[in-house]
């Protein structure tokens, strides 16, 4: 057979032949690729209604992601043990196939509803039987196909990791791609039949992979075997080393794209832009010629980590290209150190898939830790500055300048330990001087590790420590005025803050705040009585102002329907005799509000409520229609939003449930966000008029803030007296604007619209 189908054994491939393997092997590299990372945003978008569009679903779908990595590239390497070049090919042809035949995407019919706990192993289950045969085929291409190639015996076959360069360009290109031009453009519908349209091309590819592969003249592929023969097999110190270099960075992956996806939106826009950043290193690394040189790289990674560590120090996630730009920019530099390191140390060809079952392996544990140990084991983000600490050990081993210097760095820098830390442990409290300065402390121990570095080319664990140091004085002297109690939970991590003097008790979900409560008055004595609702709710606010409306209009006790609990602040907007009903995603968040310590809005006013537990579109459908004369929607966490709750489809279950007369009111506050576009567009698309209202309260400081929100409704007269306001504006459906729906959404668009308005 190989007589027929091959040149003779002596023949070598020509020049036009090396062109074809290599103009085909690339094409079948990249486009696989393009499928593996935008199959990624696409179904977990699809996904993310089902649990409430929490930021920590894109965190687990990594962990799935990576996993399925490892078992793919695993599979690979077992599939390149067998002598026989036929058996490769036929049996990953078999196996692309039978995913084919899985698609298009879709959710497996077993999955309608989550479970009422176990979030994170359920969406791991889902992901599984939805999309796991068609991703692991996938996740098999590279580095399968790149042995193949070195088996082709092509010139370049001795080094093949350039195509792993080419990999991650059609990763790195699908990825921005998706929020820049297939979410803003095309439904999910649409995009989820170019994918599998795109899948059956790759079909053809590999197959013509494997045609070329096995027309190669058998004393080539012997060259390719027997070349780097001689080559030693990395130790077990190096692919332990190449697993933490792998890991460092994958698991900041994770830890900035929740860092910063929880302040704006659960949407791929931010899950793609620090994964493409990650891509891009790998790029870069694996490049013959390194557009940003290695060396470089490592002088920058102790900056980028000090800059990590002033940015936590000082906040800054009011301001959005602070947020976005600074974690991520120092991400990719400590990420390109980390992957330069690995291109570095990189094996001969002949134990390429060992290598990438290497650094496979570390990506999943990286994920594993920072997507689903960490939630479970912290009451806070810890896993962010755990990392970056652990990247310090990333740095190769190096040769100190001024040796005998140095050697006394342990004992200056226990020193330095014991006068910052033992402070916030004596009856005395704070000195005056670190109290006013605690931040500005840390962040100069943290630029101290980046001296360190530079200056002295200190040791990697002298670094690190260091760095440990400065993330420890973050969190034993928090930039929160007051005590801090954590409740974390799948939905994010809340911070109830105890203001100083005990005046106030403040609910956080990242940086946005969610309620408060007044304990003390301005005089020092304690607040007695019904507590008065105040933030976003206080009576003259937008959503105070919708509820008095509609109970004048109706003249009668209001039938009412809350998604979102909070701090419970709305359970005291409740008149005796009415009857308010509440939804409410996360169970951590109702037990932190009925906790009197806390807030005592529902242990004095609605004592005996008990919240329908559970995502909003799930539990709110199963009301009967036409039951409520009020619906306010207020379950944004952060200000990150739940998407499938701001769309036409999810308008329209909230207008059949609402009596003859009744409205909709939509708190739609946003630091990042234009929503109240969203919202009047979704209105309007259901038949409904919408009224915005969008007030400065000047009265910040006590807790009372600016809203902006938007009342829905059939007729004028159903919104009462609120038609005819002066600070209720009558707004209109903006054409240019594509309405929002279950299959189409453009988190892009309402970012530049805000940022537009200058607001």
């Amino acid at each position: 057979m190989d007589s027929i189908v091959q040149p003779a054994a002596t023949e070598q491939p020509s020049s036009s032949r090396n062109r074809l393997l290599l103009t085909v092997y690339t094409a079948a590299i990249f486009v696989s690729a393009l499928l593996l990372f935008s199959v990624q945003p696409l179904f977990t978008k699809m996904v993310l209604p089902r649990l409430g569009g929490s930021p920590a679903v894109w965190s687990v779908a990594m962990v799935f992601f990576q996993s399925l990595l490892l078992a793919g590239y695993a599979y690979a390497h077992l599939l390149m043990q067998a002598r026989s070049r036929v058996v490769p090919v036929a049996v990953h042809l078999v196996l692309l196939v039978l995913a084919f035949a899985t698609l298009p995407l879709g959710i497996a019919s077993a999955y309608g509803e989550p479970p009422a706990s176990g979030y994170a192993f359920w969406l791991l289950g889902l992901f599984v039987v939805s999309i796991g045969l068609p991703f692991f085929a996938l996740a098999a291409n590279n580095p399968l196909l790149q042995a193949w190639f070195v088996r082709t015996g092509h010139p370049a076959g001795h080094d093949p990791y350039f195509l792993y360069a080419s990999s991650n360009i059609g990763s790195f290109l699908a990825l921005l791609s998706y929020p820049f031009l297939l979410e803003p453009m095309f439904t999910l519908h649409a995009q989820n039949r170019f994918w599998t349209g795109g899948y059956g091309l790759l079909i053809l590819l590999i197959a013509a992979c494997g045609v070329l592969l096995l027309r190669s003249p058998k004393l080539a592929m012997a060259d390719a075997r027997t070349e780097d023969a001689n080559a030693p097999a990395p130790d077990i110190v190096t692919r332990l080393r190449w697993i933490f270099l792998a890991a460092v960075p994958s698991g900041l992956l994770i830890a900035v794209t929740a860092h910063i996806s929880t302040d704006v939106a659960a949407a791929p826009l931010l899950w793609v832009l620090p994964l493409s950043l990650y891509l891009l290193t790998w790029v870069v690394v694996f490049q013959s010629r390194p557009l940003l040189p290695h060396k470089w790289m490592l002088m920058l990674q102790p900056v980028a980590i000090a800059g990590v560590v002033v940015l936590l120090a000082f906040g800054g996630e009011q301001n959005l290209l602070l947020t976005l730009g600074g974690h991520q920019l120092c991400f990719f530099v400590i990420a390109m150190a980390c992957h330069g390191e690995l291109a570095r140390t990189r094996p001969a060809a002949r134990y390429l898939t060992g290598f990438y079952v290497a650094l496979s392996f570390g990506g999943m544990v990286g994920g594993l830790f920072a997507g689903l140990v960490a939630p479970f084991t912290f009451s806070w983000i810890a896993e962010y500055p755990i990392l970056i600490a652990l990247a310090a050990l990333c740095r190769p081993s190096a040769n100190e300048r001024l040796a005998g210097v140095v050697k006394w760095y342990w004992l200056v820098l226990a020193a330095l330990a014991m006068a910052l830390v033992a402070p916030s442990y004596t009856t005395g409290g704070l000195p005056t001087w670190l109290e006013d300065h605690r931040v500005w402390v840390a962040g100069a121990v943290g630029v101290l590790a980046a001296l360190l570095a530079l200056a002295l080319n200190a040791g990697r664990w002298k670094i690190f420590a260091t760095v440990a140091l400065a993330l420890a004085l973050i969190r034993v002297y928090p930039a929160d005025e007051g005590r801090v109690t954590t409740v974390r939970s799948f939905f994010g991590v809340h911070k109830i803050v105890v203001t100083p003097g005990g005046y106030f008790h403040v609910l956080m979900h990242g940086t946005t705040i969610h309620g408060a409560e007044r304990f003390r008055n301005n005089d020092g004595t304690p607040v007695t009585g019904r507590p008065e609702p105040i933030t976003y709710y206080h009576k003259d606010g937008g959503i105070g102002q919708a509820v008095s409306a509609i109970r004048e209009r109706k003249g009668a006790p209001l039938k009412v329907a809350a998604i979102g609990v909070g701090s419970g602040t709305l359970a005291c907007a409740a008149e005796p005799g009415e009857d308010w009903k509440f939804f409410e995603i996360d169970q951590s968040m109702v037990d932190a509000a009925r906790d009197p310590k806390n807030f005592r809005y529902i242990s004095s006013c609605l004592p005996d409520m008990k919240p329908v537990i559970g995502d909003a579109r799930l539990t709110f459908a199963k009301e009967p229609d036409g039951a409520y004369d009020l619906i306010i929607v207020d379950a944004y966490s952060s200000d990150a939003i739940p998407i499938h709750l701001a769309t036409e489809e999810a308008m329209k279950i909230y207008k059949d449930k609402l009596a003859p007369n009744g409205a909709v009111v939509m708190h739609v506050s946003n630091r990042h966000l234009d929503l109240e576009t969203v919202v009047v567009g979704i209105a309007d698309a259901n038949d409904l008029k919408s009224w915005v209202f969008n007030e400065d309260s000047g009265r910040d400081g006590d807790y009372i803030f600016s809203t902006d929100v938007v009342i829905s409704a059939r007729e004028e007269a159903d919104v009462g007296r609120l038609a005819s306001s002066k600070v209720w504006e009558q707004t209109e459906a903006d054409d240019r604007v594509r309405v929002w729906t279950d299959d189409y959404s453009n988190i892009l668009g309402a970012l530049y619209r805000r940022l537009k308005n200058g607001e």
